[in-house]
């Protein structure tokens, strides 16, 4: 947990951050929002991921410059945080930070319950408000099917109890998309979490068209596969596509063709640098590629060496 020497040294200078106005309102464009299907709330549609990033001590260096990463997410517009009790320390890391500033954004608060029995999800999730500084989650989610029929039993009591306002069920790395599938077309799901990039596109086959057909909302994972896709496109010129859809770096141009999918509510890419974050959250405001835009980056990244 944050100390008070801690929130005094770098509290400050996050509530300022964070007091100013997101960058793309100032630019004079409208951040892109994704309406949650089941409950037509719209959402900002770049998010952030805590997984690894996160995962860290609780020494001043590091609860210092996590939060200028969590003060340039804020700033850029952000506000769906996304973390697991399977990130180590990520939670509390987030409810640290937050902890430590003198006025708290708004925040979409998401994490998951990972593991077998009842007792036992209710314990971790109560620890996990405790850890990530929430008195209510916006969503919680059944980690990569863990024990699903149990946990989401007790997720769907605790929506009508009012403790969580969207349940719904994760997976990754391309695992259990069958049962994903089954569970999705018999259980009222609000989000579910996939893996979903331009070097995997699995989830187009199914689950993709499902979420839309369902009115399910989709939360994307790995939106840059773990780091590998920068190396496809290491010292390699952006195309014009990107030029026409204001990316200004590649990292921006993975995201948009995510965010071209009808599909797709929100994306939580994970960084632990500052200067990552704010071009993550440029992704977040300008045009959105149409059909024909995605197809051509797609093409484009084909085309790239490696």
């Amino acid at each position: 947990m944050i100390t008070r020497r801690q929130a005094v040294k770098y509290g400050a200078s996050l509530a300022a951050l964070a007091a100013l106005p997101p960058f793309a309102l100032a630019e004079g464009k409208s951040t892109t929002l994704r309406a949650i299907p089941s409950s037509g709330e719209k959402i900002p549609v770049i998010g952030m991921g805590t997984s690894r990033t996160f995962d860290a001590g609780a020494d001043d260096a590091t609860i210092a410059r996590l939060a200028e990463v969590m003060a340039e997410f804020f700033k850029g517009g952000g506000r769906v945080i996304d973390s697991s009790p399977m990130y180590g320390e990520a939670e509390s890391r987030v409810g640290d930070v937050l902890r430590g500033m003198d006025e708290r954004p708004p925040v979409f608060a998401a994490t998951k319950v990972w593991t077998e029995g009842r007792d036992e999800g209710i314990a971790q999730m109560e620890e996990s408000a405790q850890r990530m500084a929430t008195k209510q989650f916006d969503l919680i989610a059944v980690h990569n099917l863990v024990d699903w029929e149990t946990q989401l039993a007790t997720l769907k009591a605790w929506k009508e109890q009012g403790k969580v306002r969207y349940i719904g069920i994760t997976t990754s790395h391309g695992r259990n998309h069958d049962a994903l599938l089954e569970i999705m077309g018999k259980e009222p799901l609000d989000f579910i979490q996939i893996t979903y990039n331009i070097d995997n596109l699995a989830a187009e086959e199914s689950l993709l068209p499902l979420a839309l057909d369902r009115g399910i909302a989709t939360m994307i994972n790995r939106p840059f596969q773990r780091g590998s896709l920068f190396k496809r496109s290491k010292d390699q010129a952006l195309p014009e596509v990107a030029k026409d859809l204001d990316c200004s770096s590649w990292g921006q141009f993975y995201l948009k063709f995510i965010i071209g999918h009808p599909a797709v509510t929100n994306l939580i890419p994970a960084t632990s640098k500052p200067h990552h974050m704010a071009d993550n959250m440029g992704a977040n405001i300008g045009p959105v590629p149409d059909a024909k835009q995605r197809e051509e980056m797609l093409r484009v990244y084909r085309a790239l060496p490696g």
